[in-house]
């Protein structure tokens, strides 16, 4: 034994591990590195296995390179065999056969929870994926997840019609839970007016919050940093209904802090680092 052994301290505790399972943003402000970032904010250690690269910044998507279906499958494969995964946030999956590897990784391995941000239609309004995926998705991936978190320009693609007032909230809700969503929050940002209004339901109640709307343009990627911190205070503890609210209360705050920053020439990210948590200590399975 050598003094290198002697000096090992005996691990006894672990990290809360939150997988992201989605597409790359160049630019930094939303995909997978707004997951990564959010993850580490929270206390938690983010993984990812990435479906797509974009070239992507503040002002819109110039290209999308899809991943081979093959690889993301390696990739979950490998952060699952080895790490081990207490919550999955998944966000954009640009083809059926990527939904199809994705879905068939959920049901194998039986993730206790699973955020699903249907990523269909970026902030600049730009279409991310074609509607067979949308069916596909739909089909595979709505009866599994914990709770799907579409913005309003996808829940009323999903749901066939626009959402125009706060008063449709329940009624979209309802609808996404009738194409087999087992939870559905609906996020009322694109509505126009001072107040915001978000909306969950599950099957037993419904939950809604509303807020002072914060005066900014820079909200590039508060989908996808919703989606994982509701992930990431699902792997630590919470239940569903206390990890949407202290979800919306860490990107508020993010938002909050990222308005007075200025990045790029469109929608700028979020301050995802405004006040960073303790890497939170699990005991060992």
């Amino acid at each position: 034994m050598n003094a290198m052994t002697q000096l090992l301290i005996p691990a006894r505790h672990r990290y809360t591990r939150v997988l992201s399972i989605a597409g790359s943003d160049s630019g930094g402000g939303a995909g997978i590195q707004a997951d990564l970032k959010t993850a580490a904010a929270l206390g938690c250690f983010g993984m990812t296995a990435i479906t797509a690269i974009t070239a992507q910044n503040t002002v819109g998507v110039q290209g999308i390179h899809a991943l081979p279906p093959e690889m993301l499958a390696q990739q979950i494969e490998s952060v699952v065999s080895d790490i081990g995964v207490d919550a999955v946030k998944i966000g954009m999956l640009h083809d059926p056969a990527v939904v199809k590897v994705v879905a068939e990784a959920v049901r194998r391995h039986r993730f206790a929870h699973v955020v699903l941000d249907p990523v269909m239609v970026a902030n600049s309004g730009d279409r991310l994926i074609e509607e067979e995926t949308v069916a596909v998705l739909v089909r595979e991936l709505f009866p599994l997840a914990t709770v799907i978190t579409p913005n309003l320009d996808e829940a009323a693609w999903l749901l066939g019609h626009p959402i125009t007032s706060n008063d449709q909230l329940q009624s979209a809700a309802d609808g996404l839970r009738a194409l087999g969503a087992r939870a559905a929050l609906v996020k009322g940002g694109h509505l126009s007016g001072p107040v915001v209004a978000d909306l969950l339901v599950t099957p037993e109640r419904s939950w809604r919050w509303e807020d002072t709307r914060i005066a900014t343009t820079h909200t590039h990627g508060t989908g996808c940093t919703l989606s994982t911190a509701i992930a990431c205070h699902l792997a630590l503890g919470l239940s569903l209904p206390e990890a949407v609210e202290a979800a919306r209360r860490y990107v508020r705050q993010a938002m909050q802090s990222g308005a007075e920053m200025q990045l790029g020439h469109g929608h700028g990210p979020l301050d995802h680092g405004f006040a960073p948590q303790v890497t939170v200590r699990r005991p060992l399975d």
